[in-house]
């Protein structure tokens, strides 16, 4: 995996020359992906379920079109954006419905226009530190099946896959833990609870240096295009 690869680079990438694309943020949160995609010129629009996070993202890209929603029924007409980005929100799609969020997602999008989702795997040594918190094996199991399974059945073409390595610095177990409170604050009472089990997780998969500690994620990014 080239550690050098990152979302950004892969994303950028699909959509060049970003300046007045049209671009749909599928779990945005609060609109760091959508910021930096504003910055250089796209008009970008945004749905997540949490309408916290939604307020934020308003705050960070004034421009911006964003709604309180699922990926599996967006509030756009067809044909309304050029791509749209899951950033690391797929597997946060309940199983039943991924195949029907991807579907969602070449509605909205020009024909055979790029849909990215990039996605953490199952494995590496944030996944492992972060098992005590959320297990997230079977969902991100169930993303991955998914893609896959949308490609088999020749409704979207994959123009490309990258899987790269996400490293991550910490000065120690209480930034993670913020880190990962920080991402879903419904974390926090499982934080408290499983304390001691969590700082078990973070101490044997971590990697110490020079007063740092880093955890890896190995993470894929799939360029789909729909099939027309």
């Amino acid at each position: 995996m080239p550690p050098e690869t990152d979302a950004t680079s892969i994303i950028v990438e699909a959509f060049e020359p970003l300046a007045g694309k049209r671009l749909l943020d599928i779990g945005c949160g609060s609109g760091a992906l959508a910021r930096l995609l504003s910055d250089r010129g796209a008009h970008v629009g945004g749905v997540d379920p949490n309408a916290q996070a939604l307020a934020l993202a308003r705050e960070a890209v004034p421009g911006g079109t964003f709604h309180v929603a699922g990926a599996e029924s967006l509030p756009f007409a067809d044909d309304s954006f050029d791509g749209a980005v899951f950033l690391n929100s797929f597997h946060h799609v309940p199983k039943p419905a991924m195949r029907q969020a991807l579907h969602e997602a070449a509605r909205v999008v020009e024909p055979a226009g790029p849909i990215v989702v990039v996605e953490p795997l199952a494995e590496g040594s944030f996944f492992f530190a972060l098992r005590p918190v959320e297990d997230e094996t079977e969902v991100r199991t169930a993303a991955q099946y998914a893609l896959r399974q949308a490609v088999e059945s020749g409704a979207f073409e994959q123009q490309r896959r990258v899987d790269y390595l996400r490293r991550e610095l910490f000065e120690g177990l209480e930034q993670f833990l913020a880190r990962v409170v920080a991402v879903d604050p419904a974390r926090a009472p499982v934080v408290a609870e499983n304390r001691p089990e969590i700082e078990a997780a973070f101490r044997l998969h971590a990697r110490v240096a020079d007063g740092r500690t880093t955890l890896e994620q190995p993470m894929r990014a799939h360029v789909l295009r729909p099939k027309t």
